[in-house]
């Protein structure tokens, strides 16, 4: 995702905000020139830990990463992708797979169940809040919505009925708060349903197995 502007001098500025998950993401850097982005910790610039350009950008030598901090690179308009690791894509087999898992309706009904709710990848650690929730999370978007209202910036509207939530739940707050876009809601739900038909398709597989012995 990203953003035209122009600065005050007419200027035309690119921000951005690319993330693309991968099962390892080291194996796709290895065949592809790349500088990692730097980021400040502590007063020193250090290895960002997803963020990399594949344009020319000035390079620190003696340690290869970016030595712009990657808020000013992209002041200057250095476009940052981050590669981000998702260990759960692993057990995807394909790309045919995948499409497979994300088109399977989940049983959403799952979601009531504290110990299947406590596997899932992004709400593994949520179970409580989502029994807050008055209406169930029963689609794609109601999903993205309660991963929404769980980041700081929104957890104001956790209890609120969904029709409330989306009215502003993917507005950007005043005080810069950490906030889901809508974009980023939604992929992070559909990897949710991914992860629960991974574990449904996996216990019907022992359940079969079993009634067969």
């Amino acid at each position: 995702m990203g953003q035209r502007y122009f600065t005050k001098g007419r200027a035309m500025k690119f921000k951005s905000d690319i993330d693309i998950d991968f099962a390892n993401r080291d194996q796709i850097l290895s065949l592809l020139k790349h500088t990692p982005a730097s980021i400040i910790k502590d007063g020193k610039l250090s290895k960002h830990n997803t963020g990399v350009y594949f344009t020319d950008i000035p390079v620190d030598p003696y340690t290869g990463q970016s030595s712009l901090d990657y808020q000013k690179a992209e002041d200057r308009g250095y476009l940052k992708l981050d590669f981000l690791n998702v260990s759960l894509y692993q057990q995807v087999k394909n790309e045919s797979h995948l499409d497979q898992l994300m088109q399977q309706e989940p049983d959403w009904e799952k979601l009531n169940d504290p110990a299947f709710c406590g596997q899932l990848i992004h709400i593994g650690n949520h179970y409580s809040t989502l029994t807050k929730m008055p209406e169930a999370v029963n689609s794609i978007t109601r999903m993205a919505m309660f991963l929404s209202v769980i980041r700081p910036a929104k957890r104001h509207l956790i209890g609120l009925p969904w029709a409330e939530v989306a009215k502003t739940v993917f507005e950007k707050p005043q005080d810069d708060g950490y906030y889901f876009k809508k974009a980023h809601a939604i992929s992070y739900a559909n990897l949710v349903v991914v992860h629960m038909n991974l574990l449904t398709n996996a216990e019907d597989t022992i359940k079969r197995f079993v009634e067969q012995v």
